[in-house]
């Protein structure tokens, strides 16, 4: 891992040893513009052949091998398998050398393990799949207690960039009270401001989940970052989490 690039993002949290993870960022591929340079998604109109080589140098960079997923904003969580691409927007996996990946744009990335590091983790929580249950399915996936859990939040838009309608809002109001705390009102009429951050750490902990770490990035305002918000024909980083 002494070659990672500089600028990959490495978790800051208390994972156990074998337990490796990383966030990928836009520089050091093969892209053209708009997707300049290390897209890693398949579906967003970039060359194929560039997606493949920077799909190649990842899996070279990290000596493990993706598994990645279609991903469409549901519950759905799925056993990471590197031979497929599964209809989902979480995997988990036990095997060492498989990554469980999300490619996100704004959406929020979350990464899990448990304390003794039999089981990691990862889900695509854009505000939808927050409210549809993304990380709560996740948790039930793994088959562990969320007290013998721990979660890292990977960069997503901020709650100063995350304007939403009422809807959004009352989507997850409407099952968890508290969540209106996650909630300020915009300088728009009828518009709020989002911090999908806090709502993720409330939905986490109501599945038991309290040893959540990360946050405070934002893809809209960090040129590191693609960001479907900033513009919408743009390429997508990765979120890996996998077992030596």
């Amino acid at each position: 891992m002494s070659d990672w690039p500089a600028d990959w993002i490495r978790p800051e949290w208390p994972a156990p040893a074998r337990v490796r993870a990383c966030v990928t960022t836009r520089g050091g591929g093969m892209s053209p513009a708009p997707f300049d340079s290390f897209n890693l998604g398949d579906h967003v109109g970039d060359a194929a052949d560039a997606v493949a080589a920077n799909r190649l140098n990842l899996r070279r960079v990290l000596g493990c091998e993706p598994a990645w997923m279609s991903q469409v904003h549901s519950n759905i969580a799925v056993e990471a398998d590197p031979r497929g691409c599964p209809t989902a927007d979480a995997s988990w996996t036990g095997a060492p050398g498989i990554a469980c990946a999300v490619l996100t744009a704004d959406c929020l990335p979350v990464l899990f393990c448990d304390l003794v590091g039999a089981r990691v983790a990862a889900a695509h929580a854009g505000w939808r799949g927050l409210a549809a249950g993304i990380l709560e399915a996740t948790v039930a996936s793994m088959s562990i207690p969320g007290t013998q859990l721990i979660a890292w939040l990977g960069p997503a838009i901020g709650p100063e960039a995350f304007e939403v309608g009422a809807e959004v809002r009352e989507a997850f109001v409407s099952q968890h009270a508290v969540t209106a705390e996650a909630f300020s009102l915009s300088r728009n009429a009828g518009r709020y401001m989002a911090d999908i951050y806090q709502l993720a750490r409330i939905r986490l902990a109501a599945c038991g989940v309290t040893a959540v770490f990360g946050g405070g990035f934002c893809t809209v305002n960090d040129p590191r970052f693609y960001s479907y918000r900033r513009s919408a024909r743009t390429g997508r980083f990765a979120s890996l989490i996998w077992l030596d």
